[in-house]
């Protein structure tokens, strides 16, 4: 009896990390998503309240939900006229159930506002995850920027149909 009961314990344990292992990957693309379709709601649902989001330069460190409104809202939306985040190569350690860490690669194209020609941005994030009530948030995201070089003569345009 005392076998099945740690059976059935290390089976549960190994599926909670499972479907935390994807929930954390889904962090990333409600990022994404949140961002680029310029949905702040879904964006700010992926941060916990007492959340540090350090950009790096040339934007800076942010915190708390308010700070996060800020960035978007003040810096990053204006700045963005358009953008399209692919997220990759996502690598998730658990310290325990309940707090994880996750480091993944990122390319970033767009347009800033008021330019035509097309931005490319590489970069890594970094990020610490704590799960409060069942749900994962994302802690502290720090962002190491790789590259941010224009392409110039490539303007993003619709496909002609």
């Amino acid at each position: 009896m005392s076998e099945d009961r740690d059976t059935l314990t290390a089976l549960a344990a190994r599926l909670d990390q499972l479907e935390s292992r994807q929930h954390i990957v889904d962090l990333t693309s409600d990022y994404c998503h949140g961002f680029d379709k310029r949905d702040f709601d879904r964006f700010l649902a992926i941060w916990s309240e007492d959340c540090v989001w350090n950009i790096g330069p040339p934007f800076g460190t942010f915190r708390g939900h308010a700070g996060i409104r800020e960035a978007v809202l003040d810096v990053l939306w204006p700045a963005w006229e358009e953008s399209h985040h692919l997220s990759t190569n996502h690598i998730v350690h658990f310290q325990d159930a309940d707090h994880a860490t996750c480091v993944c690669d990122v390319d970033c194209i767009g347009t800033l506002t008021g330019d035509t020609d097309c931005q490319m941005v590489g970069a890594t994030y970094s990020d610490t995850l704590r799960r409060t009530a069942g749900r994962w948030k994302i802690v502290q995201r720090d962002v190491q920027i790789h590259y941010f070089n224009p392409i110039p003569g490539a303007p993003l345009k619709a496909p002609q149909g």
